[in-house]
């Protein structure tokens, strides 16, 4: 295997890279963990991406979609751009879970495409020692370096990709990837 060349997994989410320089081994663990997203979401219709893990919890695969672009977006374009930009799914809905009627899947997988490229825009020619600043919560004020914020969003796709083992289990009994 090269460094160099993606290869795919019988499932088509990319391999990340086993050998190789920091910065391509980060991105390629975020790639396969945007994928594992993506496919636990895949052959479900509107109602399914709807129902939540268990009757207390409002937790979709739908909103945890929702919820990984609002992350995408605070990361990489707040933190680590340092720009201004709303909450994705508008004041309110700051987190993303929220559900809207009229918004399914292919809205949302858009919208997180969308982020994800807008994310990687910003980061393009960044070292992994770049800083940005956090603006808000518990840590607002606090530094982190590009490097911080991949391995935060590795470990954030790999929880939630948890979450979505458990509802996918739940929808339609699919385990596994």
């Amino acid at each position: 295997m090269t460094t160099n060349t993606p290869e795919l997994l019988p499932d088509g989410r990319p391999l990340p890279l086993l050998t190789g320089d920091e910065l391509p081994m980060l991105e390629s663990w975020l790639a396969f963990h945007r994928a594992t997203l993506e496919l636990k979401c895949s052959g479900l219709d509107d109602v399914q991406l709807r129902l939540a893990s268990v009757e207390s919890s409002e937790l979709t695969l739908l909103g945890l979609v929702q919820h990984l672009a609002e992350c995408e977006r605070n990361w990489f374009q707040r933190v680590v751009g340092g720009l201004d930009v709303p909450p994705v799914y508008g004041e309110g809905n700051e987190s993303g879970y929220a559900l809207d009627a009229g918004r399914g899947i292919g809205e949302a997988l858009a919208v997180w495409r969308r982020e994800i490229a807008r994310g990687r825009e910003v980061c393009a020619g960044r070292a992994l020692e770049s800083v940005g600043r956090i603006g808000d919560g518990p840590m607002a004020g606090v530094e982190v370096s590009l490097r911080w914020v991949l391995i935060h969003m590795i470990e954030e796709y790999a929880r939630h990709n948890g979450h979505a083992d458990i509802l996918r289990e739940r929808i339609d009994g699919v385990t596994g990837a």
